[in-house]
C-alpha cells in the first residue's frame, strides 16, 4: 500500500510528504464497497449521514453518492486538533446538527479514528437524543491508538499509526485537495 515516491502533480508539496499510504483509486473502490453493504444494511431504513467536518467532507460525498438508498445528510463540526498533529483530548462542538435525530437511524461519517476519544464524545453526545439506531462509517481507523474501546461498524481502511493528510484531511488546513492519502513528514510531525 505504500509508495516511496510522490507523483509529479504533487510536488508542490515539497518534503512533507513521505509517500502515498492509499491511492484514489484504493479509496474509490473501497468508498463503493462501503456504500453497497450499507444500502443493504439499512434497506428500508434509509441512514441519516452526519459528517463530522471538515474533515469527512470529502469522504462524506463521495460515499453518499456509493449509497442506494434516499438519505439525508448534515454536519457537525469538531476540534480536538486545532492545527497541531496530535489531538489535544479537548473536544469542543464548532457546528451542531440542524436536524432532530429522535427516532433516526443515524450514521456517524468520520475521517478517521485515531485515539477515539472524539469519537466516544459524539457517540454520548447524539445518544443522549434518542436515534433509533447510531452507527459509524470511518474511511480510516489507525491501529493501536485507540484510548476508548470502540466499536465501528464500517471502516474502509485500518493504518498504521503515522499522522497522514490527503482526502479530506489536513494538517493546518493543507493538504485536504489529495486525492490519496499520504503520509506527513513536514513541520510538526
Amino acid at each position: 500500500m505504500s509508495s516511496s515516491s510522490i507523483p509529479e502533480h504533487l510536488q508542490w508539496t515539497g518534503d512533507d510528504l513521505a509517500g502515498a499510504v492509499l491511492t484514489g483509486e484504493q479509496i474509490q473502490q473501497r468508498v463503493a464497497e462501503l456504500g453497497e453493504t450499507i444500502s443493504a444494511d439499512y434497506g428500508d431504513t434509509p441512514p441519516l449521514l452526519v459528517c463530522v467536518l471538515k474533515g469527512a467532507v470529502t469522504f462524506m460525498s463521495d460515499l453518499m453518492r456509493a449509497v442506494r438508498l434516499p438519505c439525508d445528510i448534515d454536519f457537525m463540526a469538531v476540534s480536538s486538533y486545532g492545527a497541531a498533529t496530535k489531538s489535544s483530548g479537548v473536544v469542543r462542538i464548532i457546528k451542531d446538527l440542524e436536524s432532530d435525530i429522535a427516532g433516526r437511524h443515524v450514521l456517524i461519517v468520520e475521517d478517521i479514528v485515531d485515539s477515539g476519544l472524539t469519537l466516544n464524545y459524539l457517540r454520548k453526545y447524539l445518544g443522549a437524543r434518542k436515534p433509533a439506531s447510531l452507527e459509524v462509517c470511518a474511511l480510516l481507523l489507525k491501529e493501536g491508538e485507540q484510548k476508548v474501546e470502540q466499536t465501528i461498524r464500517y471502516v474502509g481502511f485500518t493504518i498504521p499509526s503515522t499522522f497522514v493528510v490527503g482526502y479530506g484531511l489536513d494538517v493546518a488546513e493543507k493538504y485536504r485537495n489529495l486525492d490519496g492519502i499520504y503520509t506527513y513528514q513536514g513541520e510538526g510531525s
